[in-house]
């Protein structure tokens, strides 16, 4: 399997079970495109912790539990668990609230994106788009000596931390079950209304994660990875990959009925084609800088790698952050303060991919 999983072919199976997994799930109760999305679920795990109070996204995702686990479990029996951390952990922090905000203003991850275009939603070539400038733009800064610094290796206790607050939330979800016509249960928050009310039943979204998430670790599965090294390398390996899961979600799309080809009514979507350019220009450009899209932060942090935790982490807290400011769109569009994190954000990183590099031009 090892072999196979990192083979041309091994990636583009990979990429075909993401996509129709994620039609699957979106078919069992996931909001429309939105069977699998890193960011949009990280988001709703921020509400549903209580960490903003927007009443619609509150709902702590089993998928993003599944994915670190699953990552984990392979990691683990193919030794490739190795504990790391001590690269440049508050910039990692920083550069994963960015890319937040970013996702936020165009309404989902480099994983929703594909899905959203798999679904016929044609805002996402804006974002897509947008996506690939960001990561161009981190190549440059790649090719001109960019680099956060070495990772180190650490104790094993410390690679256990990430999956271990995982399987915490899980516990959580399990004792505190959403009780109905209630907006919170226990400790936790629920939506009553809006996407995070709407969701695949937990057990076959959790096992749906896991199986993602030790296909992708072992297959090295990427979204920014696949767009850095087409253009640096022209290399197609990771790419293959993406294309699949495009490919296997509309097939799978057309089959449940769920392919609506155009521009308006797209379930969380808007229409603002600038701002959903350069929401995932901020987006790709903080992966870029960051060393991987969202998906595979999480499967890193399932490794053990604890600044890939910092980012996912970073994710969560810029998730709450742009939800209580009012930075985050909605279907209406994208916000005055969404927009002007967006210009600071880009600022921010074109800063850390200027300064952070080891040698001058």
């Amino acid at each position: 399997m090892k072999n196979f999983l990192a083979s041309r072919r091994g990636i583009i199976f990979v990429g075909g079970v993401i996509g129709i997994l994620a039609a699957f799930l979106q078919k069992l109760g996931n909001p429309g495109n939105m069977g699998i999305c890193v960011a949009c679920f990280e988001r709703d795990i921020a509400g549903g912790l209580g960490l903003h109070r927007a009443p619609i996204v509150q709902y702590v995702r089993p998928e993003i539990i599944g994915l670190v686990l699953g990552a984990f479990i392979a990691a683990y029996l193919f030794k490739e668990f190795k504990p790391r951390s001590g690269s440049a952990p508050l910039v990692r922090f920083i550069l994963g609230a960015f890319a937040m905000i970013g996702a936020l203003v165009f309404l989902g991850c480099p994983w929703r994106a594909l899905l959203r275009l798999a679904g016929g939603d044609g805002n996402a070539i804006l974002g897509l788009l947008g996506l690939t400038v960001g990561v161009w733009i981190g190549t440059i800064f790649l090719k001109n000596g960019y680099t956060l610094g070495r990772t180190q290796k650490t104790y094993k206790a410390a690679g256990f931390v990430f999956p271990l607050l995982m399987v915490g939330l899980l516990v959580a979800v399990l004792l505190n079950p959403q009780v109905e016509g209630a907006e919170k249960s226990g400790i936790l928050f629920y939506s009553l209304e809006g996407p995070g009310s709407m969701h695949a039943p937990l057990i076959i979204s959790l096992l749906f994660a896991i199986v993602i998430g030790f296909l992708a670790q072992r297959s090295r599965f990427c979204t920014m990875g696949a767009v850095r090294d087409l253009i640096l390398f022209k290399h197609t390996h990771l790419f293959s990959g993406v294309v699949s899961l495009v490919v296997a979600a509309f097939i799978t799309n057309i089959i449940f009925k769920q392919f609506n080809p155009g521009f308006s009514g797209q379930p969380v979507a808007h229409t603002m084609h600038l701002w959903n350019f350069a929401g995932m220009v901020l987006a790709g450009l903080a992966f870029a800088l960051a060393g991987g899209c969202p998906g595979r932060q999480l499967f890193l942090a399932g490794e053990g790698d604890g600044d890939a935790a910092i980012f996912a982490l970073g994710m969560i807290i810029g998730a709450a952050f742009a939800h209580n400011f009012g930075l985050a769109s909605s279907t209406a569009g994208a916000t005055p303060a969404g927009m002007v994190a967006t210009v600071i954000g880009l600022i921010v990183c074109m800063l850390i991919g200027l300064t952070m590099r080891e040698k001058v031009v």
